[in-house]
């Protein structure tokens, strides 16, 4: 009977070392894969710093312009004038039939100016 009094506990605290040996394991691959992770994130944070320095500095407006004055001839854009916009009262609004005719048109040409 004592033998048993001594075997169980000495079986319990060994299934308890067991127990804590692999949750430390499990512990320190959690914490490695953390760090993994933050570095990733480093690295994308990094990486999405310099596209949004590339893309301001290929998006400033003299760099545009000088292309759009370049390619003129190819693309034919044209600057923006009032007559390139639509009237509110053609703007088709929740209710409205989409597709149906528009009230008041305004008649313009490819260049942009009104005829």
């Amino acid at each position: 009977m004592r033998t048993l009094l001594y075997l169980l506990p000495g079986m319990a605290v060994m299934a308890l070392a067991v127990w804590a040996y692999s949750e430390n394991y499990e512990t320190q691959e959690a914490l490695n894969d953390v760090e993994t992770l933050q570095r990733k994130i480093g690295t994308e944070r990094e990486t999405l710093a310099i596209l949004r320095a590339e893309w301001a500095y290929l998006n400033r407006p003299e760099r545009l312009r000088d292309l759009a004055d370049l390619n003129f001839d190819r693309l034919k854009l044209l600057p923006l004038t009032p007559e390139h916009f639509a009237r509110t009262e053609q703007i088709a609004y929740p209710g409205t039939i989409l597709g149906g005719p528009i009230l008041n048109p305004i008649p313009v040409d490819s260049t942009g100016a009104k005829p």
